[in-house]
């Protein structure tokens, strides 16, 4: 993901508190070098992506994600017209964008594939599973792919 001195910055899109704790708790067990910020809802992420200095994030969130959980059903912006905002933005499109939702639905998952997802994952129910995610996208997103780089965050 990033050169091996730098930790992969997972930017997390999400209303519920408690899922992003679970998803807090699941990658600091699973892939402890990530470090992961949280956005609320998609009007929140596309300012953050866009640069606004309004959005509150720690300091060790700045620059582009290297990697995108989008969560569908948000307030104010759902991930749908997220999603299609990052993929037409030539700026941001290359960034890899899974989306993480409870949506089952086909044409949910038609919908955001044609709108240029990367990934397409259910949340689990139990906790261990969401730990096997966790892992599977650190094995998948961090150890195997090579991205296009991201000045940015290696400046």
């Amino acid at each position: 993901m990033n050169s091996q001195d730098v930790s992969p910055f997972v930017l997390v899109a999400d209303d519920d508190p408690d899922d992003r704790l679970l998803i807090q708790d699941a990658f600091d067990e699973r892939c402890r070098e990530c470090r992961l910020c949280f956005v609320r809802d998609g009007e929140e992420l596309m300012r953050f992506l866009n640069g606004d200095p309004g959005v509150a994030t720690p300091e060790s969130c700045c620059g582009l994600p290297d990697l995108i959980l989008l969560d569908l059903n948000m307030p104010l912006k759902d991930g749908r017209q997220a999603l299609q905002e990052i993929k037409s933005d030539p700026r941001l499109r290359k960034l890899p964008t899974v989306v993480l939702t409870t949506s089952r639905g086909e044409d949910d998952v038609d919908e955001c594939y044609g709108r240029g997802a990367n990934s397409y994952i259910i949340k689990p129910t139990r906790y261990s599973e969401l730990l096997d995610v966790a892992e599977s996208l650190k094995k998948y997103w961090v150890d195997t792919v090579r991205l296009p780089g991201n000045a940015e965050n290696h400046e």
